[in-house]
């Protein structure tokens, strides 16, 4: 047992050395807290849109019109959700990526409309930030529609 953990700890510091710690350490942190904590670190319309699965208006987040290589965030738990690289203009009025960092995204189907949508939240707080569809550009053809709101933009300087 013990020599199967020594293996484990050098197989992951190996693979640590070679591909980075995005590879091995990809199981994002949950950041859980009670809705009373929540309103006391996030403004209204964040609390509605994370924790209600509420939906910002088209054209009102500033980030719609973000152009600057960067890192997109989840606004309650720091979770690194999108690069810039992974961008697009929809023009649909909300922040649209065609692809998201593999594993910090979790989707489930939405029937708020009658018909059935796939959601996704951070995979780090559970916080809701938008909808996807098969509508997207090459290579994924996926849109991640985005609450602007719910986002942070960190640029790489």
């Amino acid at each position: 047992m013990y020599r199967r953990n020594v293996l484990k700890v050098l197989l992951k510091s190996l693979i640590l050395l070679i591909f980075g710690n995005s590879f091995v350490f990809s199981t994002p942190k949950k950041k859980l807290m009670t809705n009373e904590e929540w309103k006391q670190i996030l403004t209204p319309e964040q609390f509605q849109i994370l924790r209600g699965n509420g939906t910002e208006k088209p054209f009102s987040s500033n980030l719609n019109y973000e152009k600057r290589e960067g890192e997109y965030l989840c606004i309650a738990c720091n979770m690194k959700l999108f690069h810039s690289s992974m961008k697009y203009d929809s023009g649909t009025g909300w922040p649209s990526f065609f692809n998201c960092y593999e594993g910090n995204l979790k989707t489930r189907i939405d029937y708020k409309l009658l018909y059935p949508r796939v959601e996704y939240h951070c995979a780090g707080c559970e916080g809701h930030h938008g909808h996807l569809f098969n509508d997207g550009p090459k290579p994924t053809f996926k849109r991640y529609c985005n609450n602007g709101n719910v986002l942070k933009f960190i640029t790489n300087i």
